[in-house]
This record gives C-alpha cells, structure tokens and sequence, in this order.
C-alpha cells in the first residue's frame, strides 16, 4: 500500500493502523511517499513558475487585482506541459 506522511497513516502514531498491521500485516506491505518530493509532483512547478513570474514582484493594489492576474496568468498557459525528466522515463518504461 503505499501512502502519504499523515500522522494517521504511520503506525508508530496510529493505534487503529498498528492493530490493522497486526492482524493483516502477513498480507499488505507499507511504502510511503517521501515528505517532499517537487520533482514528482507536476504542479509544484506550475506554482513554482507562477510565484516567479507573477506573486514574487506583482504591482497589484489589492488583492481582487492580484488574483485576476493570476486567474489571466493560468488560463493564458492551459494545459499545462508537464515538465521533468521524472514522468519521461515513466512513459519509457
């Protein structure tokens, strides 16, 4: 099974996910997802070109303009091309 990092999902911290380990555990194996890991997760770059192009050095007066400029910014750039060798070597395969 794999999972994320929630503290609910870690049976070190998770009684009930500890009890289920024990009685099933024979049958399932855990593997979780790194806590951060930008370059498998496409959109961390979408926000990361935002912030660098728009948010970072905006001159927006108030905040009803910043959000039109970023809803302007995303629909200019929809689809979004996934970008990274990470899901290139996925198709590969």
């Amino acid at each position: 099974m794999i999972s994320d990092n929630a503290r609910f999902h870690r049976p070190e911290r998770c009684k009930k996910v500890a009890e289920y380990l024990e009685k099933w555990g024979h049958r399932i194996e855990l593997h979780f997802l790194p806590k951060y890991a930008p370059e498998t997760n496409p959109i961390e770059r979408v926000w990361w070109h935002l912030h660098d192009e728009i948010t970072r050095n905006h001159g927006c007066f108030d905040i009803t303009e910043l959000v039109q400029l970023v809803m302007r910014w995303l629909d200019e750039r929809a689809p979004f091309r996934i970008e990274g060798h990470v899901y290139e070597l996925l198709d590969a395969a």
